[in-house]
């Protein structure tokens, strides 16, 4: 039993990494190199951001909405519109308060 479970684990961690590396490939490809540069750099400071990003790209090249490469405004304007929104109220008091 145990060895069943050992080999279901190594046959998911397989798999697991065949996705990840077809993944990579497909965006590599959906991007050009100034938009590939800014998605690293958004997984170095916002990981779970990068992963919701990579997986809105492959939404658009399975559907086949990206008939052309990704340059980093597009990307921008995808990142602004999958970032939470951050509502800044700045209070000033007066000396006199």
């Amino acid at each position: 039993m145990m060895l069943m479970n050992e080999q279901y684990d190594i046959e998911r961690i397989a798999k697991m990494q065949e996705f990840e590396k077809m993944k990579k490939n497909l965006i590599r490809n959906a991007l050009d190199k100034d938009a590939m540069e800014r998605l690293s750099r958004v997984k170095i400071v916002k990981p779970e951001l990068a992963e919701q990003l990579e997986l809105y790209l492959l939404q658009l090249l399975q559907s086949g909405q990206l008939n052309q490469k990704v340059n980093d405004e597009k990307l921008k304007q995808i990142l602004s519109a999958l970032s939470p929104k951050r509502k800044c109220k700045i209070n000033r008091r007066s000396q006199y308060d």
